[in-house]
């Protein structure tokens, strides 16, 4: 992969440690990233998800449970928690709690739902899941799981997101940790400018091709101008 003077005067390091771990990557797979070891599509689909007040299930009461939601209410869910016995951890004050077992019911007009609770109580969950079309991200048990959060990385208006899908979470948090160090401090002016330009890019008609060579243009620029400020 060739490295052209554009990018290294934009990104420096940020893009030699990029390219270095993707050359080093597909030197030790031997197969392009985005692939499996037999050539297929990988099996996963990443999306982001914003729920704007629909309804979203936690199955389990502990610390784990109480973990995850403050991502679901950013995300916009409206959250009921489900579980016989609800910690402290809780905050009672931003969902709806049911104190009792799991019923497969409760699931009804849910959009999503984590299941944290035990593998029996899990693979109840998916199975109500599954009959109502609800993805289920189990925490710690992927084989009860249909959908898999990862690390992420948010700054800015740009998220990052890392997944194992569900295999190894300790090491899709390790590579938010370094991935973190990678991202500039001064993302959300790449954002602005970035958008700026979409906008105008959208409004002039310009060809698809030529609007990612224009971005590094201007963003360039914004490097530049910072750079002749502070001479």
């Amino acid at each position: 992969m060739d490295l052209t003077p554009d990018v290294v005067e934009l990104f420096g390091g940020y893009a030699l440690a990029i390219v270095v771990g993707y050359a080093i990557a597909a030197a030790l797979f031997g197969r392009a990233i985005g692939t499996t070891a037999a050539g297929d599509q990988l099996p996963r689909l990443p999306v982001f998800l914003r729920f704007d007040h629909r309804r979203v299930v936690v199955v389990g009461g502990g610390h784990v449970a109480a973990s995850k939601i403050p991502a679901l209410l950013a995300a916009g869910g409206n959250v009921t928690v489900v579980a016989p016995s609800i910690s402290r951890a809780i905050d009672r004050s931003h969902v709806t709690v049911i104190e009792r077992e799991f019923q497969p019911s409760d699931l009804d007009g849910a959009w999503f739902v984590t299941a944290a609770a035990t593998p029996e109580v899990n693979r109840g969950v998916r199975d109500a899941a599954e009959a109502r079309g609800v993805f289920v991200n189990a925490v710690d048990d992927p084989s009860n799981a249909t959908a898999y959060l990862g690390g992420t990385i948010a700054r800015g208006g740009v998220t990052v997101a890392f997944s194992t899908s569900g295999q190894a979470p300790a090491l899709a948090g390790l590579l938010r940790e370094a991935f973190d160090e990678l991202v500039p401090p001064d993302i959300n002016a790449w954002v602005e400018r970035a958008s700026l330009l979409s906008r105008q890019q959208r409004a002039d008609d310009v060809p698809i091709v030529e609007r990612r060579p224009q971005l590094l243009q201007a963003l360039n620029r914004l490097y530049d101008g910072r750079s002749q400020e502070r001479s």
